[in-house]
């Protein structure tokens, strides 16, 4: 559906437009997990479907046992990686509330990870978890060359989940996520990290986003002309170059990229690309993701102005 059509409200629902999805979401709420084990069965030669399925899923089953009874019942490569999601989420929670579970939540998340990893070696979805959790011990392993700060961090970690998949999108994010300074990263390291991960990647990857984000994790509203950073030639012809090369393969994906588009639909808008946001917003639909909107203000009220900004009704 059309973003420039709808007349409803924005559909928050990190499922997107991938309905089957959504439809097993309302099954692991209830306790059931069938139709999730079909769902990610299908996704074994699409990496990127199935790290976005399982992390939804494991959203979902967090705060329930369906994933301990579930690989009790039927162990296989999806109750394993269903297992290893959901414990990763469960250690992460617990050390950002100084639990002090937290420690025994990251062991058993650790195992989990190699438990999935060893059912299925192919899939570097385990990897990606592991490098979610990177942040809790700080490994400082050398940055390879072509860096200009040289930032540690999980470089290994990192090198083997590439191995597996050398443009795996949630394993760029997140190895790009050990470097923001809310994880006690620095500004300059983030942006080094962006811009040679993004650099490497091709030019129809959604990984050329990558220095848009950690732009956005940078913001400090109390610098002066901080909402203008955008219009600066090296952030704009960055939002240009991945409207021009990666927003037209997002019609071939199996579901709508949200989280990605609303990253360069708001740099767009910030750069003073009316056109181009438009198009974006146009891709996104009525389907909407927090980031990188709550970073401004509440997320609806900023996504709303960032339509109104480039001609573009909003919901009722």
């Amino acid at each position: 559906m059309a973003a420039d059509l709808f007349e409803g409200q924005y559909i928050w629902h990190p499922a997107a437009d991938d309905r089957l999805l959504a439809s097993v979401c309302v099954d692991v709420r209830a306790g059931r997990y069938l139709s999730a084990r079909e769902a990610l069965a299908e996704t074994r030669a699409d990496f990127a479907l199935r790290a976005h399925r399982s992390l939804v899923l494991a959203s979902e089953a967090a705060g329930t046992d369906l994933v301990e009874r579930w690989l009790a019942e039927e162990p296989g490569p999806e109750s394993a990686l269903m297992w290893a999601r959901v414990a990763v989420q469960r250690a992460i929670r617990a050390a950002d509330a100084h639990d002090e579970r937290a420690e025994a939540l990251e062991r058993i998340a650790l195992a989990a990870c190699d438990r999935a990893s060893a059912m299925n070696p192919a899939d570097p979805t385990p990897w990606a978890a592991k490098l979610a959790m990177a942040r809790l011990h700080r490994p400082h392993d050398p940055a390879p060359d072509g860096l200009l700060t040289s930032p540690p961090g999980p470089w290994r970690l990192f090198a083997h989940a590439l191995t597996l998949d050398p443009w795996h999108r949630e394993a760029h994010h997140r190895f790009l996520a050990f470097f923001f300074t809310r994880y006690g990263g620095s500004v300059n390291g983030a942006w080094d990290v962006a811009a040679f991960l993004a650099q490497r990647a091709p030019a129809g990857s959604a990984l050329r986003l990558l220095p848009l984000v950690a732009l956005v994790e940078s913001h400090n509203p109390t610098q002066l002309l901080a909402e203008r950073v955008w219009e600066q030639p090296q952030w704009r012809s960055t939002a240009l170059s991945a409207y021009r090369d990666w927003l037209p393969t997002v019609a071939g994906y199996r579901f709508t990229p949200v989280l990605d588009l609303a990253y360069l639909a708001h740099a767009l808008v910030m750069a003073q690309c009316a056109f181009e946001a438009r198009a974006t917003f146009t891709a996104m639909g009525p389907y909407a993701t927090r980031m990188p909107w709550s970073v401004f203000g509440e997320p609806a009220d900023q996504l709303s102005r960032a339509r109104r900004a480039c001609g573009l009704p909003i919901p009722s």
